[in-house]
């Protein structure tokens, strides 16, 4: 980690000495000059990939952000990293490598910036992963740095409808519910992603864009301008300029991850009704910058922190209709003035969070994407952590748009989510059932896989509030319906939900934040001492995950090395 006092820009590391001449010798051969080693040197890292409508454009736009740095007096110099598309691991072996690749993101963009000695970064990214993987190693360089998220799909249009991604799984459901023909599925699957752009509801990319611009670190405006639009040229040609800035005035990314920024995207994610895997991200970028966030934490601001958004998955707009109406911005600027948002957090501006919103707009009069805090589609936040002998150490519910308070049934339990999906699909599940997923979690999976596939067939066959779905992976940020993920310990650490048999009464209830099932001490006992882990899997990327990562309720992370507290 770079700190403020020991901070030597290259342009003096290449001019301190001749002794540097072979470092200077092979940079010449990429296009330095005599006068691009007096500047600093900016990394510019693209998440660029083939892989997924929601990274390839961001090649297109790094040029931008070069051309940015350039005009401010760097030097750019830019590289590439992974990204797993979820959409398209989604309900495949695939999935398992989704949450890994936040790390392997983040490891690579230190091991880049450390080993080359770049003085500031500048990362555009725009699939899940990518925003958390760039705040992860921006908090552990603490080097000046800006992320860029890449935009928001456009919508995808069908008989005068909006539809995205998700319209396209729950479709499935439908399909196998005798609801939709063949033909009616394969309109939706042409039409539901119409070009460059992460997701287009209110998913993980669009949540975490929005959790990192309402810290500050990514300059206004750059969560909410879609992806193929002048101002998301804009936005990233501005944060090239503003990166030179941020290095002139000694603006670390620590200074900006405090307590009360984590708090301000805590409170923009609940208000927008957000992912609930920006809980596991938001944890693991505090443990990156050495935030005392707790996951305890998430319930003390869901309490005051009202639901305002009738966005996808649970309402009926996509984000660019919410930057149609004002952005990200308007919304926090509505916030800040009601008292919801710490107005004094520094931001990569060089200005606090109240200084940025003087010039922004507020929302459209008149609009409907945004309700006002009198009239919520929820007046606490939408992301509940609950506890219980189920998930001691917590798990995580998504609650938008479900009516079900409480919800009291007998456990199905799985050991896959392949299992369970044939269980679906073959009506094997009745409404009042409690679907259990485990051995999915971190270590399980291993890699915490997502269950959009499952969670959206559920939905597609009506069943979305009449089962509850329960797991010790992780669910998209296109889920909705009665699902608890992110369940702790998880099955594979022994934890009780590795105890759990078919027919067990579980108990779920948002007002109590309960999550538990019926059993006496001695059952519970004699189960604890018969249980039999499978081995943990120990090959290649996974094997290494498996080995190190944290418990979710920890973040799911690679580096917490006080194992008895995993």
């Amino acid at each position: 980690m770079v700190h403020k006092k020991d901070l030597r820009i290259n342009s003096q590391v290449y001019t301190d000495s001749n002794i540097k001449a072979p470092n200077r010798a092979m940079l010449r051969a990429v296009g330095f000059t005599d006068e691009s080693f007096l500047k600093p040197q900016i990394g510019v890292a693209a998440n660029w990939a083939e892989t997924t409508p929601c990274n390839i454009h961001l090649n297109d736009l790094a040029q931008f952000a070069k051309e940015g740095v350039v005009e401010a007096g760097g030097v750019p110099i830019q590289f590439n990293t992974i990204t797993v598309a979820d959409g398209i691991a989604m309900g495949t072996p695939g999935m398992r490598f989704s949450l890994p690749s936040r790390d392997i993101i983040a490891d690579s963009l230190e091991t880049m910036v450390g080993g080359q000695n770049l003085d500031a970064l500048i990362a555009i990214g725009g699939c899940d992963k990518n925003m958390p993987g760039a705040a992860i190693a921006m908090a552990n360089m603490n080097v000046p740095s800006i992320f860029v998220y890449g935009g928001t799909i456009a919508p995808g249009k069908l008989n005068g409808q909006d539809i995205d991604l998700v319209s396209v799984f729950e479709g499935v459901g439908k399909w196998n519910n005798g609801d939709i023909t063949d033909e009616e599925l394969n309109a939706i699957e042409c039409n539901g992603c119409p070009g460059p752009g992460g997701c287009g509801g209110m998913y993980t990319a669009n949540t975490m864009a929005s959790a990192l611009e309402a810290m500050g670190m990514s300059l206004p405006g750059s969560a909410s301008n879609p992806a193929s639009t002048k101002n998301k040229e804009k936005d990233v040609y501005e944060a090239g300029k503003a990166i030179l800035k941020m290095l002139e005035k000694g603006i670390f990314p620590r200074d900006i991850m405090t307590k009360k920024a984590f708090e301000n995207a805590i409170t923009v994610v609940y208000a927008l009704g957000g992912s609930t895997n920006a809980i596991l991200h938001l944890l693991a970028i505090a443990h990156a910058a050495e935030v005392d966030l707790d996951i305890s934490d998430f319930n003390r601001m869901q309490e005051k922190v009202p639901h305002l958004a009738d966005l996808k998955p649970s309402g009926k707009y996509v984000f660019q209709d919410l930057f149609e109406v004002g952005g990200v911005q308007a919304v926090i600027k509505y916030l800040y003035e009601n008292g919801l948002i710490h107005g004094d957090c520094i931001t990569c501006t060089g200005k606090t969070i109240a200084e940025n919103l003087e010039g922004i707009e507020p929302l459209k009069e008149g609009q409907d994407v945004i309700l006002p805090l009198e009239n919520p589609k929820r007046k606490d936040g939408p992301l509940i952590v609950l506890t219980g002998n189920l998930a001691p150490l917590g798990a995580v519910a998504k609650v938008s748009g479900v009516k079900v308070r409480r919800h009291v049934g007998p456990a199905k339990v799985f050991n896959t989510e392949e299992a369970a999906t044939d269980a679906v699909m073959n009506n094997e599940v009745e409404k009042g059932d409690v679907v259990i997923v485990r051995y999915v979690g971190p270590k399980g999976g291993p890699g915490m896989p997502e269950m959009l596939s499952l969670s959206s067939i559920i939905v597609g066959k009506g069943l979305g509030e009449d089962i509850a779905l329960v797991t010790d992976g992780r669910f998209s940020g296109g889920t909705h319906g009665l699902v608890i993920g992110h369940v702790a310990p998880e099955a594979q650490d022994g934890g009780p939900i590795a105890l759990i048999k078919t027919g067990d009464i579980v108990v779920i209830d948002q007002d109590t934040k309960e999550l538990s099932f019926k059993i006496n001490e001695d059952e519970y006992k004699a189960r604890k001492e018969a249980l039999v882990l499978p081995p943990l899997y120990s090959k290649g990327v996974l094997g290494k995950y498996a080995h190190i990562v944290s418990n979710s309720s920890k973040g799911a992370v690679t580096d917490f090395f006080n194992r008895d507290k995993i």
